[in-house]
């Protein structure tokens, strides 16, 4: 056995750094963090200096017990996870975890960082540990407790006010209330009309176009033609005193320098992927986390290609510096490279400048050269990387702008101008590699590439034609993944690992849909939005969450304490949920609107929130003891629906007809969509039926499709529960709780009860999402892992209700209830011990 044990994140990682290291060293995988806070009420006790209680995550013990093994027979044991905070505190967690097994007694415990995968960089990083950092394993746990408190504290009163099941999350909040805002701004905008007048010209180097600057003898606005009559009139008038000719006022030509744009940080890496690429920045991370952890480039094995993809830092190291000013010399001429290395400054103030900016590991390794090695998405990732790094440190552009004025002196109404600005590119600079993407482009964009023909002062230029055109002003677009990720990382909200994250809890959430590649809130994303913004304003605060941020920096570099930073947060916070729990109006929460009077019976409309999204109601469950209800229609939102809009839902369902044997036909809408019913049956509308325009014939044959299904479906039955059913995707075996696959030498017809028991038994237990299978797998879990715990709890629960029944209870009913309960006994036991199993799920995703 190696007398050595290093440990890192992944498995990839480790094969990579194994080969460098030799027989000396064993080199295990974590996969990922080892411990996480209890997933139940009390792992942080804000009233015991905030004591936060761990265990180790179920998925990942067998790889404890893995590294546990090792290091029991290792004389040294280096810690070699990430260089960040979730990294410095994987590696206190896996320390704290071998002292309590008391595993390190007598050994060298070693703290190591890397931000690159070569050879180099690991025998370096080894022959240079260090201690673990405390003050950065402080700032890890700071965070986790924060995240763990505000999600205990503020989603159970998102459950009684807006929804069950919702969430809050500390840095997602204020994401979502972004989103949200800009959606509000969006409804909120009024178009506004404008016209712009240009000059179409003909000259014998080509033709080019002027814009209109100057009207009346003043300066043209954008608004200073609102209505076509005037723009009309404009145009009418510039003609005729153009005679069909423009003639050049003055002629202006200027250079100008461009720089490159700095290497890419996480956060520039991901705007940039999604422009370019088109990648999500969960996608983007995935790949870069792969180019970094090493890609096997055939005979020299795993390499890794890229340093540390999490990081706010701008900075080059001297040797890669020195590498890509020799590549750009070798391949674009000494006249591509400045007289000294271009220098960065980090536009974050907690920028760490001890890391490195996302870069190749050896710019030698040209994208061609690796290209053969990769995947697609693999390929086009470390491209970008290597263009945006090389670019970096070549010669700026030169760029040369020349703009021609057209005077027309002798318009009425007083004097007018147009102009034509072109920009050609001198020297190409940094460009010959690499241009900087951009959301939204601008007039200057326009101009770039545009070249004008050679013009002098007092030379006529032939006007082909003037032209008017209208415009609308536009709102303000909504976020996509880049220009949310700016705005994020410009209000310093979260950090470079965290972006990613954010948006796909949004999404899991249902908080928001990406639409056409933008965010868009759903209604429970609003709701949640305007609650928490309307009754935890500061929590949802840009200024609070990023102060926060700046607090938990100052944390990790030793300048502050994390648990008075913790009080300073948690009292307040606690006291202004207990407030809100009791004084919030559900009805307000949700963000109910009233829309107006169902002109048929006179009672009021209005759309809420329930328990499975938006719906609308006519009448008041004050004064209404029958309420009539509809679900909104996709792509229908609560906030912008109209009294017509709305009113039009309740003429659902419809009565199509009768069959021919005299069952009834209809359509609705219902928990899992459109509708139509046939007697008993009832079969989904297809993605293009509207069940407001369906017809009786339509609405047979896809009942008719239904029951040839059905009919089919079921191949064998033995009756004990064990079927030989056709799914989605071919015949299969069930026994209600476990699906089995058939083997593709076997006929489904002529299995056997026996072959089918076989199978099942060497199924795995289904971990889907949501259904019998996932909460068996559950109880099971629970039940190996804590029977104990869940005995005690159950316990409780029982007394719990007991007592406030006997509370509640009337003395003439005690006696009854009392029997009741007790002839219930078991079966509440049972009931309260589910209800633990799901309080812990509950909590553990509140946690979350």
């Amino acid at each position: 056995m190696a007398k050595n044990l290093l440990i890192v994140e992944s498995p990839a990682k480790a094969k990579t750094i194994n080969k460098y290291l030799g027989k000396d060293f064993h080199v295990l995988a974590s996969y990922g963090h080892v411990r996480d806070l209890k997933p139940k009420e009390g792992a942080v006790d804000p009233d015991n200096g905030f004591a936060m209680a761990y265990e180790v995550i179920e998925r990942n013990e067998k790889h404890v017990d893995a590294i546990a093994k090792a290091a029991k027979q290792a004389d040294d044991i280096y810690l070699a996870t990430d260089l960040d905070r979730e990294g410095e505190a994987i590696s206190w967690h896996i320390s704290e975890i071998l002292k309590e097994r008391g595993l390190t007694a007598g050994k060298h415990l070693h703290r190591v960082v890397f931000s690159e995968i070569t050879p180099k960089a690991i025998k370096a990083a080894v022959a240079q540990p260090r201690q673990l950092s405390h003050d950065m394993v402080d700032a890890q746990q700071a965070r986790r407790a924060l995240d763990y408190l505000v999600g205990f504290n503020l989603s159970p009163v998102l459950w009684r006010k807006v929804q069950r099941g919702l969430s809050a999350g500390r840095v997602q909040s204020p994401a979502l209330r972004m989103i949200a805002e800009r959606e509000e701004e969006i409804e909120a905008f009024v178009a506004r009309e404008y016209w712009t007048v240009e000059a179409a010209l003909r000259h014998p180097e080509g033709d080019f176009s002027a814009r209109l600057t100057k009207l009346n003898g003043k300066k043209f606005e954008q608004f200073d033609l609102t209505n076509e009559h005037d723009a009309m009139a404009a145009r009418a008038a510039l003609k005729e005193a153009a005679h069909g000719r423009l003639t050049v006022s003055d002629v202006g030509s200027k250079e100008r320098k461009r720089r490159p744009a700095p290497p890419f940080t996480t956060s520039t890496l991901q705007q940039e992927a999604a422009r370019k690429l088109g990648f999500s920045t969960s996608r983007t991370m995935k790949i870069a986390q792969g180019l970094y952890e090493g890609v096997s480039l055939g005979s020299e094995g795993n390499v890794g290609l890229i340093t540390y993809m999490r990081t706010d830092s701008v900075a080059l190291s001297e040797d890669a510096v020195t590498e890509m000013r020799q590549l750009i010399a070798r391949d674009f001429g000494a006249k591509a490279l400045p007289d000294h290395p271009q220098t960065y400054k980090a536009k974050s103030k907690n920028a760490q400048e001890a890391h490195e900016a996302i870069r190749p590991t050896s710019a030698m390794l040209t994208p061609r050269d690796v290209s053969a090695f990769l995947n697609e998405e693999q390929r086009k990732l470390y491209e970008l990387i290597w263009k945006r790094t090389v670019a970096c440190q070549m010669i700026h552009a030169t760029l040369n702008t020349v703009s021609v004025e057209f005077a027309l002196p002798h318009v009425a109404g007083g004097d007018a101008s147009f102009r034509s600005t072109g920009t050609t590119v001198v020297d190409p600079g940094f460009l010959a590699v690499y241009e900087e993407g951009r959301d939204q482009k601008t007039a200057d964009d326009d101009d770039e590439g545009r070249r004008l023909p050679k013009l002098a002062v007092g030379e006529q230029v032939a006007l082909h034609d003037i032209q008017a055109d209208q415009h609308f002003t536009e709102p303000p677009p909504r976020y996509s993944e880049a220009s949310l990720v700016k705005a994020l990382e410009e209000h310093g909200i979260g950090r470079p690992s965290t972006y990613a994250s954010i948006i796909q809890v949004l999404l899991n959430r249902e908080y928001v849909l990406l639409d056409s590649r933008r965010f868009k809130p759903t209604d429970v994303g609003r709701a949640v939005s305007k609650f928490l913004t309307a009754h935890f304003t500061r929590y949802v605060d840009y200024d609070f969450t990023a102060k926060l941020e700046d607090e938990l920096d100052a944390v990790s570099r030793g300048e502050e304490a994390w648990v008075p930073l913790m009080e300073r947060f948690w009292l307040p916070f606690k006291q202004q949920v207990d407030e809100k729990t009791e004084s919030v109006d559900r009805s307000e929460a949700t963000g109910a609107r009233e829309l107006g009077t169902d002109p048929k019976t006179g009672k009021p409309v209005s759309v809420r929130l329930g328990r499975y999204g938006a719906y609308a109601q006519i009448g008041d469950k004050d004064q209404d003891e029958k309420l009539q209800f509809a679900s909104l229609r996709p792509g229908q939102s609560m906030h912008t629906i109209a009294l017509a809009e709305a009113l039009e839902l309740f003429k659902l369902p419809r009565n199509l007809g009768q069959t021919e044997n005299g069952d009834e036909v209809s359509v609705g809408v219902g928990r899992f969509g459109p509708f139509v019913k046939q007697g008993s049956t009832y079969a989904s509308l297809k993605a293009e039926d509207d069940p407001y325009t369906i017809e009786l014939p339509r609405a047979l044959q896809i009942v008719q499709e239904k029951l040839e299904m059905l009919a089919n479906r079921i191949i064998t039955d033995f009756g004990n529960g064990v079927q030989v059913l056709n799914g989605r995707y071919g015949p299969y075996i069930t026994d209600g709780e476990k699906n089995a696959r058939i083997p593709k030498d076997q006929e489904p017809k002529a299995l056997t009860e026996a072959q089918c028991l076989e199978l099942l038994a060497a199924a795995p237990v289904k971990k889907g999402r949501g259904g019998a299978f996932k909460k068996t797998a559950a109880k099971k879990a629970a039940a190996k892992k804590a029977p104990a715990e869940k005995k005690a709890v159950a316990k409780k629960v029982v007394a719990k209700k007991a007592t406030t029944k006997k509370a509640a209870t009337k003395p003439a009913a005690k006696k009854a209830a009392s029997k009741k309960t007790a002839a219930k006994k078991t079966a509440t036991k049972k009931t309260a011990t589910k209800k633990a199993a799901s309080k812990k799920t509950a909590v553990s995703r509140a946690g979350a």
